[in-house]
Formats: structure tokens, C-alpha cells, sequence
């Protein structure tokens, strides 16, 4: 793998990613929702960040954006619809364009949901996608500003990328996410055994991130709305994908 990930735990339960592309030694900073860590982090290894790749508008995101971009001369790119949200944009992105970090590049996707802008960098050649708060591991991110139409279509667009692409999500929730997909869906056999996985995970205090996304098309309840066993189950047998999605994710923000 030519691109060097690393996971930078800040706020709590957030992961900022460094991301090091080692032949044009070329670094970039992704959600630094506070600078300081994600600085350190990239100084230790002797990384200067050349730009800041930022999935939303959200404060535990972006936070530390401006100031890496103060301290190292990075560019911030943003998506697109986000522009008047997110302060010193240098490079604004929307589905379908690329971003370059040396020699490998990511894709945009467009993931409005969690957020009207929201978009996902997927790293092709290295199997890598920085899916903020769109996708978690047996999770996604609540309808802030977005519809359930909407993030329905979204998870969809990155169900379809392949089997061996890792989800670098924006925060460490699998451990409820688990609880809950549980509470829907007792009799999947790859739930139970992801859910079993991630206890051993936590009580050893190491991340549940990366997953696989063979795993979460699997396993995650978010991710099987329009599989008819699990809608049956819900009630819903014969409804809209978009609908059973509705009505999981109005279970999960009462869980």
C-alpha cells in the first residue's frame, strides 16, 4: 500500500486521519476537528501537511482546519455547498471530481444526509474511504439537514464500491452502533460476530476503525434496508428501501 493512514484520536470520540503519500512526500489532514494533536502527530513522523481534505461543516471536524493551514501553508478543501460555512477554502469539491495527494488520488462522492454538503473521499488505489459522518462501522450519522430519501441514496453509493474498501469513519460509536443493530437483527450470523469482535476490540481499548466493507454491507442495519428479511422484521414487508431506512434510523435516535 503506498499511502500511510494514520488514525488520530481527538475530542472524546472522534478520529482525524493523516494521510502520507511517501514517493512525492505528500501529507494530508483529514476532519482535524483541533489542530494540536493532528500537528504533533504529523510532526513525530516528520510529515508537513500540504492540505486538509474535510468532509462537512461541522464544528468536530473542521475546527483545526484554519490553523494547520496557518502553521504549514496546507489548502483546505471543502465540499462545494459548504462554502459559506467553512472558513479559508482553497479548493471547493462535489461528486465526481478528484483530489490529488502525490501520486494517488480520491474520488469525491456527493453523501447529503447528516449534512446538505456533506461529501466522502475514497482513496481508489489503496481501498480507502474517509466517509465522515455519512458511514460508521454498523452505523450512520444522524439526519441533521438531509433527508432519509437522501441518505438512503448516499449509504447506497458507497455500499456499491468494493468488498475490500476500508470505512475510515469520523468517530468511534461501534460499540452502541453494535448494541442497537443487535436489537433489530439478533440472528445475523456476521453481526453477532462483528459485535463479538468489537467487545474484544473496546475492552483491549484499541479502535473498531478501519472496517471492512464487506463486513458493514453485511452487518450494518443502515447499510440491509432494502434486504426484505430485515424490513419484514420491522414491519415493513413490500415498503420503500428509503422507508424501512426512515424507520431504522428513528429506532436508533431513540436507542
Amino acid at each position: 500500500m503506498a499511502l500511510e493512514i494514520v488514525q488520530v484520536p481527538i475530542l472524546g470520540d472522534n478520529y482525524a486521519y493523516l494521510l502520507h503519500e511517501p514517493e512525492e512526500n505528500r501529507t494530508a489532514a483529514v476532519d482535524p476537528g483541533e489542530a494540536g494533536p493532528v500537528l504533533a502527530a504529523a510532526e513525530r513522523r516528520g510529515w508537513t501537511i500540504d492540505s486538509v481534505l474535510l468532509t462537512h461543516h461541522h464544528a468536530d471536524h473542521i475546527a483545526g482546519a484554519s490553523a494547520i493551514r496557518a502553521e504549514t501553508g496546507a489548502a483546505i478543501v471543502a465540499p462545494l455547498a459548504d462554502l459559506g460555512r467553512i472558513e479559508n477554502v482553497d479548493v471547493a469539491v462535489s461528486g465526481g471530481d478528484t483530489v490529488a495527494l502525490g501520486a494517488t488520488h480520491a474520488v469525491v462522492f456527493d453523501t447529503p444526509g447528516h449534512t446538505s454538503g456533506h461529501v466522502a473521499y475514497w482513496f481508489v488505489a489503496e481501498d480507502a474511504l474517509f466517509s465522515g459522518d455519512t458511514l460508521f462501522s454498523l452505523g450512520c450519522g444522524r439526519l441533521f439537514e438531509g433527508t432519509a430519501e437522501q441518505m438512503w441514496e448516499s449509504l447506497s453509493r458507497l455500499r456499491s464500491l468494493p468488498d475490500e474498501t476500508r470505512v475510515y469513519c469520523g468517530h468511534e460509536y461501534t460499540a452502541s452502533n453494535a448494541r442497537f443493530a443487535l436489537s433489530l437483527d439478533p440472528e445475523n450470523p456476521d453481526l453477532v460476530a462483528r459485535a463479538e469482535e468489537i467487545a474484544q476490540l473496546r475492552e483491549a481499548k484499541q479502535p473498531t476503525v478501519p472496517s471492512l466493507l464487506s463486513v458493514e454491507k453485511a452487518a450494518n442495519p443502515f447499510l440491509r434496508a432494502d434486504d426484505p428479511a430485515l424490513a419484514a422484521r420491522l414491519g415493513l414487508a413490500d415498503s420503500p428501501a428509503a422507508a424501512v431506512f426512515a424507520e431504522i434510523r428513528r429506532r436508533k435516535d431513540s436507542f
